[in-house]
């Protein structure tokens, strides 16, 4: 006989109009997405919602309902797709509270946007950044890596705690493979310093960025051109290092100077070296860990920040990836 669990309801009230209306959605969209992410029903009766479902299912929307009534009490902007971070949160961390991470506001954008942290994992970034002068951000592409540092560092920057701010990755094909393209090298690597530079125009409009980039308060250079350099007074970023080598990782990691911040970012599933170079970021990860000073931030699919469907291509390619490891295991 299956062993069905029995199903409960529960009154949550909210005492405010205008949050309640904020909370609901417009035309009830945040409550309809509640209800498909969690597989329960919600009726609304004014300012109250009845909640309907398993008994286990009720629990954890009931507090989802209650927290997100105090992010609003606390003057938070609700999105519909907060409503999926939030779920995504608490099914992570069952200890979290919502509060504590998107109310952690680490700069405000030229646009009057809120940056904040989404999840429990891109808190523990965030407060690692604070503590640590040498932090690595390591996890799949959509997380919130590099976008979360050019906050911090723009904050940093707007706060005068640095002088100035240094955007550097490597150009895997910045050798002869770039050499029939026009232009100079500038322009040769420009395409892959894009993403950086539409991560800054993101917070900064365009004109005030582009005087800073002149003046060089803000610099953006491939990281063959760190080498020689000593960095102080700096926030410094460096994008993709899964595609630095072990050489290039010890020069980049030796240009800090004094008074400054590096945050090193990368996914380690997409290594674009030569199959006989190491990634450099793979190796300091058994270099440096443990190391006091340095610290290590750890992402996974689950603190995916871009359209749904990309949490959903993580995962497909990582069991893809298993599943070859686990074939070839067999045939050894």
């Amino acid at each position: 006989m299956l062993n069905v669990e029995e199903k409960i309801f529960k009154h949550i009230t909210i005492e405010d109009n205008a949050i309640a209306a904020a909370l609901f959605g417009e035309t009830g969209e945040n409550l309809k997405r509640l209800e498909k992410k969690l597989g329960v029903k919600l009726d609304t009766r004014g300012n109250m919602v009845v909640v309907h479902g398993e008994a286990q299912r009720v629990s954890v929307a009931e507090r989802l309902l209650n927290e997100l009534t105090d992010l609003l009490q606390k003057g938070y902007g609700l999105h519909p797709t907060d409503i999926d971070y939030a779920i995504r949160a608490i099914e992570t961390d069952r200890e979290t509270h919502l509060a504590d991470i998107f109310t952690d506001t680490v700069y405000i954008s030229f646009k009057k946007k809120i940056i904040s942290p989404k999840s429990p994992a891109q808190k523990r970034y965030i407060d690692t950044i604070r503590k640590y002068d040498i932090v690595f951000g390591i996890g799949p592409a959509g997380t919130g890596k590099t976008y979360l540092a050019m906050a911090m560092a723009v904050a940093a920057l707007s706060k005068r705690e640095v002088e100035r701010i240094i955007l550097t990755r490597p150009a895997v094909e910045a050798g002869e493979k770039l050499g029939f393209l026009p232009g100079d090298l500038a322009a040769k690597v420009d395409p892959y310093l894009r993403p950086l530079y539409d991560a800054l125009h993101d917070m900064i409009d365009f004109e005030r960025a582009e005087k800073l980039i002149e003046r060089g308060t803000i610099e953006v250079a491939p990281l063959a051109f760190m080498r020689g350099r000593t960095l102080n007074d700096s926030f410094v970023i460096m994008d993709e290092a899964q595609n630095t080598t072990s050489e290039q990782m010890k020069m980049f990691l030796t240009r800090l100077g004094f008074s400054s911040k590096a945050v090193i970012t990368g996914d380690v599933t997409q290594i674009d070296l030569p199959f006989a170079k190491p990634s450099g970021l793979v190796e300091v990860q058994k270099i440096l860990q443990g190391v006091e000073g340095i610290g290590f931030a750890y992402f996974t699919e689950k603190d995916v920040v871009r359209h749904p469907l990309v949490q959903e291509v993580i995962k497909a390619y990582e069991g893809r990836g298993r599943k070859k490891e686990e074939n070839e295991a067999e045939t050894l």
